[in-house]
């Protein structure tokens, strides 16, 4: 975004601190078993106070802000990924980080203007997992324009999806007809999705870009 750099990494190795920052990722073992935690923000704080102390007047406390900074960190945190596992280390992104933001901004002592985004943790692997099932390459890629799904397409992009034994597990597990509903139901309600959406959009407004 116009050579700004609108992120900042934060990484944890502290012990103590990994323990606090457990919980505010539901408790998934990956925080305290990883040697290192990297919590990826958006960040238009350190631009800000360059254009102060630079006789500029910043208007960057807006939703229009807070989205470029926020691609910025994704692309740097991807970068981190891609480099991270061709180095041999083992990475895992937690997609819990927009759920929790203000205690992650209370416990990382986060200023106005900067946000956690995303958060990754980094070791050296004792195994190499299988990999998590994706649609088939057709179904994410579109020539020219935007092409919409018939009934027929959506039936064969995720008919390999819904025949996985794990995910037939799901659906039984959970006493559901079909894994749609696993999601739908269980996993990312809409409940649940409305309610963080509205301490997502609170919290944005507490960190002044809102």
């Amino acid at each position: 975004m116009g050579g700004m750099q609108l992120y900042s990494v934060i990484i944890t190795r502290d012990k103590e601190m990994k323990e606090k920052l457990s919980p505010l990722h539901f408790n998934q073992p990956m925080i305290n078993d990883a040697p290192v935690v990297l919590t990826f923000c958006a960040d238009f704080n350190r631009f800000t106070k360059w254009c102060n102390q630079r006789k500029a007047t910043p208007g960057y406390n807006n939703f229009m802000s807070f989205y470029n900074a926020s691609i910025d960190a994704l692309i740097v945190a991807q970068s981190f990924t891609l480099l991270a596992e061709k180095a041999g280390l083992g990475i895992c992104y937690l997609g819990t980080t927009t759920y929790n933001p203000q205690q992650i901004i209370d416990l990382l002592q986060l200023p106005k203007l900067v946000f956690p985004v995303t958060t990754i943790t980094v070791g050296y692997p004792d195994e190499t997992p299988q990999q998590t099932d994706r649609l088939p390459i057709e179904g994410i890629i579109h020539s020219e324009t935007y092409h919409d799904y018939s009934n027929d397409t959506i039936d064969k992009l995720y008919q390999m999806k819904e025949a996985i034994p794990e995910n037939i597990g799901f659906v039984d597990e959970n006493h559901k007809e079909t894994l749609a509903q696993v999601f739908t139901d269980i996993r990312y309600t809409k409940k649940d999705n409305e309610f963080m959406s509205d301490n997502l959009i609170e919290t944005l407004k507490r960190q002044q870009f809102l």
